[in-house]
């Protein structure tokens, strides 16, 4: 369990990685002013996702939270997104109406994470 608990750490510090440097020098390039920190929105997801998935590792080992987890798993994606729009929301609802660009830039880390922790999780589901 250890051994899959840092394996996850590693796959998600690389999509961290890979997909911020990246994300981050096409905004340099175009020149794009963000109303956010990128930074923080990739680190955010990045600790979300990976607590939820050494959550589900843990739990996928008892019986009794094994047949719930897919419910779990729904619950989670809803508190994520709740806490993510509570925590960035001076940059999401306050602007008038953000730019294509910001707003692809808040989608972007969401559907990399989302991914990345949706096969993670099945993978952990699949086990038993």
């Amino acid at each position: 369990m250890i051994r899959s608990a840092l394996l996850f750490s590693a796959v998600f510090f690389i999509v961290f990685i890979i997909g911020f440097f990246i994300h981050d020098f096409f905004i340099q390039k175009q020149q794009i002013i963000l109303p956010f920190s990128l930074k923080k929105v990739y680190l955010f997801h990045l600790f979300f996702s990976l607590i939820i998935c050494i959550n589900f590792l843990i739990f996928s080992n008892f019986n009794k939270f094994f047949e719930q987890l897919g419910f779990i798993y729904l619950g989670t994606i809803l508190l994520k997104l709740t806490l993510f729009c509570f925590l960035f929301y001076p940059s999401i609802f306050t602007e008038e109406e953000l730019a294509l660009s910001s707003r692809m830039s808040l989608f972007i880390p969401v559907i990399l994470f989302l991914i990345t922790e949706a096969t993670i999780v099945a993978k952990i589901l699949k086990k038993k």
